[in-house]
């Protein structure tokens, strides 16, 4: 008996899936087919992917060579027409390359492709940051600090873009030039308390801190209140000239002996008096009455 009732069950299931096949079979082969050719199609997607990216890398690289060899404006025209058609991964870095060469070629060209990738609202943001840096540094040593500041102060003060810390340097090399030493002092230590900040941008933030170093130690000391101080009393001009020499001794210098202390020679009288008054008694001096009074 129970072979029996295992066996009505099993056709009752037979039934019941013939049934659902009947239904859905259709729909179930057509969608293992679907899932069949879009397994098919990805990989063909792929593989067409991966024919560009090997094209375009062998593109990049042809034109990589004209620019090592100097020949700019070919190489700018390669990147253009390899940025127009390579896939997405190779249009930024060939658009980015396409300005170098340019900027290589002349200054001013590079600086207006840099800045029309800057403008490009399909390119990532990191990529438009750094066209407004390049530019930014290739016109630090011919534009005003104004016009430098304009193009990096957006970059420095969003905290969250990478190339913040470049931008402060081209700022700081703007300042300096400026001769705003001391704002250039600033910038370049925010560089190097900033800790995402590369060892290469900290050492050259520290040398630039070590030029202007001496802009901000200056006001320390305010030469104008000190100079009173300093220069009035150190001497007068009449103590500054030159003092009498100082007497030497009368006993080391016979000539500077004062008439004073030293006691006369008694004169001779002359064998011949010069006039009646000197043979005269009365003209003899009082020391001669001593030996008057002698004799008598």
């Amino acid at each position: 008996m129970t072979d029996i009732f295992h066996e009505i069950e099993e056709d009752l299931r037979r039934e019941r899936l013939r049934g659902l096949w009947d239904r859905f079979g259709a729909l179930i082969i057509a969608l293992v087919v679907l899932v069949v050719l879009a397994a098919a199609g990805w990989s063909g997607y792929a593989y067409w992917q991966n024919q560009r990216s090997e094209e375009a890398g062998s593109a990049f690289l042809q034109a990589s060579t004209l620019m090592e060899s100097g020949k700019y404006a070919e190489a700018e025209a390669a990147f253009t027409a390899l940025a127009a058609e390579a896939p997405q991964g190779y249009r930024a870095i060939a658009l980015i390359s396409a300005a170098n060469a340019a900027a290589a070629r002349d200054t001013t060209a590079g600086v207006s492709a840099f800045d029309a990738l800057t403008r490009d609202s399909r390119l990532d943001s990191l990529v438009r940051d750094m066209a407004a840096l390049r530019a930014a540094l290739l016109l630090v040593d011919t534009a005003s600090l104004t016009d430098i500041r304009s193009r990096v102060d957006g970059l420095i003060t969003n905290a969250s873009a990478p190339v913040r810390n470049s931008a402060r340097e081209v700022l700081a090399l703007a300042q300096l030039r400026a001769g705003e030493a001391a704002e250039a002092n600033k910038t370049a230590t925010a560089i190097t308390t900033d800790a995402d900040a590369t060892p290469g941008l900290r050492s050259r933030a520290e040398l630039i801190r070590r030029i202007t170093a001496s802009a901000v130690a200056a006001p320390v000391v305010a030469p104008a209140t000190l100079a009173p101080a300093v220069a009035a009393p150190v001497v007068a001009p009449a103590t500054l000239a030159p003092a009498a020499p100082a007497p030497e001794p009368a006993s080391e210098t016979p000539s500077q002996v004062a008439p004073s202390e030293v006691t006369p020679a008694p004169a001779q009288a002359p064998a011949t008096p010069s006039s009646p008054e000197a043979s005269s008694p009365e003209a003899a001096p009082p020391a001669a009455s001593g030996d008057g009074a002698a004799a008598q």
